[in-house]
C-alpha cells in the first residue's frame, strides 16, 4: 500500500491541503517581491534620470569648451571663383585677393612615334584588319569612297580593302601602304571624296583619311601605334623594351623604383605600376599622338627625374628623351601686398602668412587674366547658437522626465495615481537646483554678463522650463560682445558651465547622489532575496512537518481499516 498517495487510506486530500495551507505561509514573500518589484522600477526611473542628466552636461560641456567661441565662417565675395574656409582661432578680417596666374602641373611629354609601322613592307595582303597596330579598333561596317559604298569586315586584310575601293570605284581610286611612313594613300585621276552620312564604319577616321580636294590622300599620321594591352616584348614598340638577360628591367621616377617583366608584364600593367607608387606622377599613353606622357599629381613649377636602371623602359617609350613642360605656380597678391606664390591652386597660412586661412581657386585663369575678390572671415556665432539651443532642449527634457516621473493625479473619480519617483525628495531637489543654476547671477565675472536671462534665455513663467525669448537680444551678444560670452561660459573658476557641470557631476558622478540611491536600492533588493530564502526554507520545513504528520495519519489509518476488515471477516457472518 502506497501510503505516499494523498488520502489512500483516510480518503482525505491533505496534499492538497498543504498547499494551500503553504500558499497561505508564503504571503510574506509575495509582499516581499511586490516590493522588490516597486524598488526596481524605480531604480530604473533613477537610471532614466541619470542618462538624461548625462546627456545634458555633455551640452553644458560642450558650451565649457573655449574652441566654440573662436570658430570661424569664410565668406568669399565670388564663389564661381574661389572658396574658402577658415580655422578655429583664426583672424576676424577681410582679405582681398588678386590672382594672376593659375597653378599647373608639370608634364614629362615623351616622344612621338613610339609605335613601330603598321607592316614591315608595302605589301599588305597579309596583314589582318582586327590584328593590325591602328590606334583603335576598325568596326565591321560601310564606308563611302566617291560616293560609292565599300563594305568592310575585321577579318578583311588591308589589301583586300584596297581592292574593295578599286573595284567599288570602276579602279578610279586605288589604294596603297608606305611601310617607310606607315601611312595608307588613295590615288585618283580626279579628287577624291570620302565619307557620306550612313557610314557605319570608323574605317576613314582610323586611317586618317580626310578630304582635302585633291586626287591623292594620305594618313595625317603614321598609324601604327604602342599595343598597351600586350606584353611589353610583342606590344608593337619602334624600340623593343629590354631588360636584363632574363627579361627583368627596372627604372626610377623621381628616385622611386619601378620594375617590369619584358614576358609577363603588359604596357598597361606598368603604367598602373606608376601611378599606384609613390613617385607622385600619372602616367598614360596619348594613341593619337603615339607618346607617353607623364604628368605630376601636383601642381607648381617642379621637375620629374627619370633614370633607367636596368633596360631601357624610359628610352624606349621616349620618356626620358621627351621634353618637360613645366608646371605653374599660383601667383597672387593680398591687400595690395607684393606677389606671394603657391604652388598649389589652394592658399594656405605656409604661402600668404594668415594663420588658419586657406582659399582654394575653383576657375582657371586664361592667359592675362587675373580673378579679384574678397574673403571675409567672421566669428561663427551659429555654432554657438546651436550649443545654446542644444542646452536649452537637453535642459527641458530633463525637467519634463522629472515632471512625468514625480507627477501625482487624480482621475475623474477621485483616484490618486502617484507615478514612480512622487515624494522622492532629492529629485524635487536636482529639479530645484537644475532651475536655479540656469536663472541665478553670478559672481566675479568682469564683463556686464551675469545670468542667462542677459542674454535672452528665460524661464517660462509657469514650469522649470527655459525658452529664447529674445533672440534678437542673443544675436547683439553674439555679434558684439562675443568675447564676454565666452568668459561668461568658459571662466574655470566662475563661468556659468563650469558650476552648472560641477553640481551635474556631483549628481551623476560614480560616488554622486544618485549613484549612492540606486546602491541604496540594490542593496534593499538583495536584502530582500535573503529574507525571501530564507522564508522560503521555513516554508519548506513546515512543509516536512505536515507531511510527516499526515503520512503518519494514514498509516494509522490504513492499521485501524485492517483490523476493522479482520472482525467484519470474523464475526461480522455470526
Amino acid at each position: 500500500m502506497d501510503l505516499g498517495v494523498s488520502g489512500l487510506a483516510s480518503g482525505f486530500d491533505w496534499r492538497s491541503f498543504i498547499d494551500q495551507m503553504l500558499q497561505i505561509e508564503r504571503t510574506p514573500q509575495t509582499r516581499m517581491r511586490n516590493e522588490q518589484s516597486t524598488l526596481r522600477k524605480i531604480n530604473d526611473a533613477y537610471a532614466s534620470l541619470k542618462t538624461q542628466l548625462q546627456a545634458l552636461q555633455g551640452k553644458v560641456e560642450a558650451l565649457q569648451k573655449e574652441e566654440l567661441y573662436q570658430a570661424r565662417t569664410a565668406k568669399t565675395s565670388d564663389a564661381s571663383i574661389a572658396s574658402a574656409s577658415a580655422a578655429t582661432g583664426a583672424a576676424v578680417g577681410e582679405y582681398r585677393f588678386t590672382v594672376s596666374q593659375w597653378a599647373t602641373a608639370a608634364v614629362q611629354q615623351g616622344l612621338s612615334n613610339r609605335g613601330a609601322g603598321l607592316n614591315s613592307t608595302n605589301d599588305v595582303s597579309g596583314l589582318v584588319l582586327s590584328q593590325a597596330a591602328f590606334s583603335r579598333a576598325i568596326t565591321a561596317g560601310t564606308f563611302t569612297v566617291n560616293g560609292k559604298q565599300i563594305t568592310v569586315e575585321t577579318s578583311d586584310t588591308l589589301q583586300g580593302v584596297f581592292d574593295k575601293i578599286a573595284a567599288a570605284t570602276g579602279g578610279a581610286v586605288t589604294g596603297s601602304y608606305d611601310a617607310a611612313t606607315d601611312t595608307i594613300s588613295l590615288t585618283s585621276a580626279s579628287e577624291i571624296v570620302l565619307g557620306a552620312a550612313t557610314d557605319t564604319s570608323n574605317f576613314l577616321q582610323v586611317a586618317r583619311l580626310a578630304n582635302n580636294g585633291t586626287g591623292t590622300v594620305t594618313s595625317r599620321s603614321a598609324l601604327g601605334v604602342v599595343q598597351v594591352g600586350a606584353k611589353l616584348n610583342a606590344a608593337n614598340l619602334s624600340t623593343p623594351i629590354t631588360g636584363d638577360a632574363a627579361g627583368k628591367g627596372e627604372f626610377k621616377i623621381n628616385g622611386v623604383s619601378i620594375t617590369y617583366d619584358t614576358a609577363t608584364d603588359t604596357v598597361a600593367a606598368v603604367l598602373a605600376r606608376i601611378n599606384q607608387s609613390q613617385a607622385g606622377v600619372y602616367a598614360s599613353y596619348d594613341a593619337e599622338n603615339d607618346r607617353f606622357l607623364l604628368t605630376n599629381k601636383t601642381t607648381g613649377d617642379v621637375g620629374i627625374g627619370l633614370e633607367d636602371v636596368t633596360g631601357n623602359f624610359l628610352a624606349a617609350t621616349g620618356l626620358s628623351g621627351g621634353s618637360l613642360q613645366r608646371g605653374t605656380d599660383m601667383l597672387y597678391t593680398v591687400n595690395d601686398s607684393g606677389t606671394l606664390v603657391s604652388r598649389s591652386n589652394t592658399i594656405t597660412e605656409e604661402s600668404s602668412g594668415i594663420a588658419g586661412l586657406s582659399v582654394t581657386l575653383l576657375k582657371p585663369l586664361a592667359a592675362g587674366q587675373t580673378h579679384e575678390f574678397t574673403v571675409t572671415v567672421g566669428a561663427d556665432t551659429e555654432k554657438v547658437k546651436t550649443a545654446l539651443n542644444d542646452f536649452i532642449s537637453e535642459y527641458n527634457k530633463t525637467q519634463s522626465l522629472i515632471d512625468s516621473q514625480t507627477a501625482i493625479t487624480t482621475d475623474a473619480n477621485g483616484k490618486v495615481t502617484a507615478n514612480t519617483l512622487a515624494g522622492m525628495t532629492d529629485v524635487y531637489e536636482i529639479a530645484r537646483q537644475l532651475r536655479s543654476l540656469a536663472t541665478q547671477a553670478l559672481s566675479g565675472l568682469s564683463g556686464n554678463l551675469t545670468r542667462l536671462s542677459d542674454l535672452g534665455i528665460d524661464t517660462s513663467g509657469t514650469d522649470n522650463s527655459l525658452k529664447l525669448a529674445d533672440s534678437a537680444k542673443l544675436d547683439d551678444w553674439l555679434n558684439n560682445r562675443l568675447d564676454e560670452v565666452a568668459a561668461f561660459f568658459t571662466d574655470e573658476t566662475y563661468g556659468f558651465a563650469s558650476k552648472y557641470s560641477a553640481y551635474l557631476e556631483h549628481v551623476v558622478d560614480e560616488e554622486g547622489v544618485l549613484a549612492k540611491t540606486q546602491n541604496s536600492l540594490n542593496k534593499q533588493v538583495s536584502n530582500l532575496d535573503d529574507q525571501i530564502a530564507e522564508q522560503e526554507r521555513y516554508v519548506q520545513n513546515v512543509r516536512e512537518q505536515m507531511v510527516r504528520s499526515f503520512l503518519a495519519m494514514e498509516n494509522a489509518q490504513a492499521q485501524a481499516n485492517q483490523q476493522l476488515s479482520f472482525l467484519l471477516q470474523r464475526f461480522g457472518s455470526k
